[in-house]
């Protein structure tokens, strides 16, 4: 059972307890520095879609623009760290 439970989690317990906590207090840090709440992202979200809604087909424009802006660099730096590490 222990064991099903560390693969599920993927570490035992008491260590992913630890990373989560970790990495809760260093997201805290983070929106706290920028003055964000769960409630400003969620209501991030809602305004993305209203004007995805609202602005029709521009906002689907403006999104497939950031989707390949960030693929010109995401897309050639996976290729790049694939052939890095196939050659060990």
């Amino acid at each position: 059972m222990s064991d099903k439970i560390n693969r599920f989690l993927g570490d035992t317990p008491a260590r992913v307890i630890v990373k989560l906590v970790l990495v809760s207090l260093v997201v805290g840090v983070v929106m706290h520095a920028f003055d964000w709440s769960p409630y400003d992202i969620l209501w991030g979200v809602h305004d993305f879609f209203l004007q995805l809604w609202n602005m029709g087909f521009s906002a689907i424009e403006r999104f497939a623009g950031y989707l390949l802006l960030g693929a010109a660099i995401v897309i050639p730096a996976f290729i790049l760290l694939r052939i890095v590490s196939y050659r060990r």
